[in-house]
């Protein structure tokens, strides 16, 4: 059976029943989490951002009470001079190494269905038979995914993070190969991804057309014109810096991974905002209980007080 492996650029790498590289979320729209980031809505963004993917879920199956008390735990951890607040700053880095811990966690996760000799490192015979291997086995010309095309991307992918040229990931190496957003030496293989993914015209650049494209399929039956228009004005004046009506490969990895913004820093600034009843610039922990549905997820169940305690709580 074909295990292929779903690799969104953000850190949304999940268990092996997935899809290969083809189909994922550019860096630029969820970087912290793959879902929306809408406060009209819920804070599920800002949950995922402040504790990671998993422990987000956790905290959704959690009462009111419980929900605030792992909280205060994690308040003092974020605190890290121990003055009784948490800073703009404390957030940031909190964040941050949430963040990491999703990548180190998903790694983790992927590592043991890849590496079948046990040897501590996985090669790319071994990830292509684990991903590809009935497609190798029979391979079908009518699929609903390019699985040739997908193997050739996945190999090269690969080729680029296996630093010494082995063929054969460590895991710093398997880690680049799953979240190359994360790592300088990718950057190149994720702008070539990303105009692959978008361009249909092959020019190997990016035009108006394809960007809106990328955003709305023709199934998408309710299209805000004013969003639309929106997203022209930002193609036009901030996408196509030399304005010849295209995004090269510069302008798209300054779209996908722009260099001036810390998406960490953004959310920090949302939930000290959110948070900072008086408005000191910076949060008490009684601030952040009283918002906890800004940080944390709860639901009012008794579902909660049965789930498998971490020792840290």
């Amino acid at each position: 059976m074909i295990r292929p492996l779903l690799m969104c650029f953000i850190l949304c790498v999940v268990s092996g029943s997935s899809k290969p590289t083809e189909k994922k979320s550019r860096v630029h729209d969820q970087p912290l989490s793959h879902l929306e980031h809408n406060d009209d809505n819920n804070y599920d963004y800002d949950h995922e951002a402040f504790l990671g993917e998993e422990e987000a879920k956790t905290f959704d199956q959690l009462p009111p009470d419980e929900s605030k008390r792992r909280l205060s735990i994690i308040v003092n951890k974020i605190d890290s001079n121990n003055d009784g607040f948490v800073s703009e700053e404390e957030l940031k880095v909190w964040i941050k190494d949430a963040q990491k811990r999703h990548i180190y966690n998903s790694v983790e996760h992927q590592w043991k269905d890849f590496d079948m000799n046990n040897d501590g490192l996985i090669s790319w015979e071994e990830y292509k038979n684990v991903t590809y291997g009935s497609y190798l086995e029979d391979p079908q010309v009518d699929t609903e995914y390019n699985y040739t095309h997908m193997m050739a991307r996945d190999e090269r992918r690969f080729r680029v993070a296996d630093r010494n040229g082995d063929q054969i990931a460590d895991k710093q190496e398997f880690t680049a190969f799953l979240h190359p957003e994360e790592n300088e030496h990718m950057k190149d293989i994720v702008v070539q991804e990303t105009i692959e993914d978008i361009d249909k015209n092959g020019d190997g650049l990016i035009d108006l057309e394809e960007y809106i494209g990328d955003m709305y399929t023709s199934e998408d039956s309710e299209q805000d014109p004013e969003l639309l228009e929106s997203e022209r004005q930002q193609f036009r004046e901030f996408r196509d810096k030399n304005h010849d009506g295209k995004m090269d490969k510069e302008e798209t990895l300054d779209w996908i991974l722009p260099s001036d913004y810390d998406h960490a820093e953004a959310e920090a600034k949302h939930l000290l905002h959110e948070s900072d009843a008086n408005q000191d610039g910076k949060l008490t922990k009684q601030e952040i209980l009283d918002k906890y549905d800004v940080f944390v997820g709860s639901q009012v169940t008794d579902f909660g007080e049965a789930l498998l305690r971490h020792d840290e709580f």
